[in-house]
């Protein structure tokens, strides 16, 4: 019997084919990050994010429906947000390999679509009050002094503040959403 000669493995001509691409990452890792606009864009995100979680939620969700969302939104996206940012500064982000430029646009996206959503929400809740105000009789019924239209709602002037404060937050996040995804499609046009 023919001895059958075994050859050697020839050298691999196509070496894409057993490596994969880097990530594709534009943005400073570590504490660079947060010397460009959109290290700060997310900073702030965070701050006014979190602002707008807190006063939602201290002023006792008084219309748990509407504001339920906001608070979903507001936490959802901090909680994101956080990690996006902990994984550019710990540097780990170019450890994963992805790019990181559609991932940022994806996500800048969606948040900016829900944030807008949220203070919308936020907003109806607020307006919704439209100045009425309510005093509790002695024999226990609610007197409304002042209500137009079909739809309002019974904030005290505590809740009524807090409410007009998430408000005014709710859309300064909107707008730095938006500007973190208008920095993303600059940057994933380079």
């Amino acid at each position: 019997r023919p001895r059958e000669e075994m050859s050697e493995p020839a050298a691999n001509p196509n070496p894409a084919a057993t490596s994969f691409p880097g990530p594709n990452i534009s943005l400073p890792l570590g504490l660079e990050v947060l010397r460009t606009y959109s290290g700060a864009l997310v900073s702030l995100e965070l701050v006014f994010g979190g602002l707008v979680w807190i006063l939602v939620a201290s002023s006792n969700v008084p219309v748990p429906l509407l504001q339920g969302w906001v608070m979903f939104v507001s936490l959802t996206t901090f909680f994101i947000s956080s990690a996006y940012l902990f994984l550019f500064i710990t540097g780990l982000a170019d450890r994963i390999n992805a790019n990181w430029n559609s991932l940022d646009v994806i996500y800048h996206f969606l948040a900016l679509l829900f944030y807008f959503a949220a203070f919308t929400l936020e907003a109806a809740v607020t307006a919704a009050n439209r100045g009425a105000s309510f005093q509790l009789l002695p024999n226990g019924t609610v007197c409304t002094t002042h209500h137009l239209g079909n739809i309002f709602t019974l904030l005290d002037y505590r809740q009524y503040s807090i409410n007009v404060a998430a408000t005014i937050f709710a859309f300064v996040t909107t707008l730095c959403y938006g500007c973190s995804l208008a920095m993303g499609l600059k940057r994933m046009r380079m």
